[in-house]
């Protein structure tokens, strides 16, 4: 092959492989989830990384004692990371394929989402 073509296609795969991690990082930027308790006093807002962006409580939710209230916000935070880790899984999915590097990002996400 003449290096000169060798160089071309090297560089041309290289452009790809930028655009593509590009594309990657702009699909995860936008990954996020939000969940709502099974009766809607608590819905909670998180990142792609599972990071609690905001959590809103109804009037109801007010209403209800201190422990139950903690527990229905963390029930509600754990299945919005779910439902991120999800998402997220699904995004690199598309770029990766079924591969290696694939089971390296989910293999710390929760068994439900792999």
């Amino acid at each position: 092959m003449d290096p000169a073509q060798w160089l071309a296609d090297y560089q041309e795969r290289l452009e790809r492989v930028a655009y593509s991690a590009r594309s990657a990082s702009a699909s995860l930027a936008e990954v996020g989830a939000k969940a709502t308790s099974p009766r809607g006093e608590v819905t909670v807002t998180v990142n792609a990384g599972g990071v609690l962006g905001d959590v809103v409580l109804t009037p109801t939710a007010r209403k209800l004692d201190v422990d139950t209230l903690a527990m229905l916000i963390v029930s509600t935070a754990r299945e919005a990371q779910r439902l991120a880790s999800a998402r997220m899984t699904e995004v690199m999915a598309d770029y990766l394929g079924e591969s290696d590097a694939l089971h390296q990002i989910t293999r710390h996400l929760p068994e439900a989402v792999r």
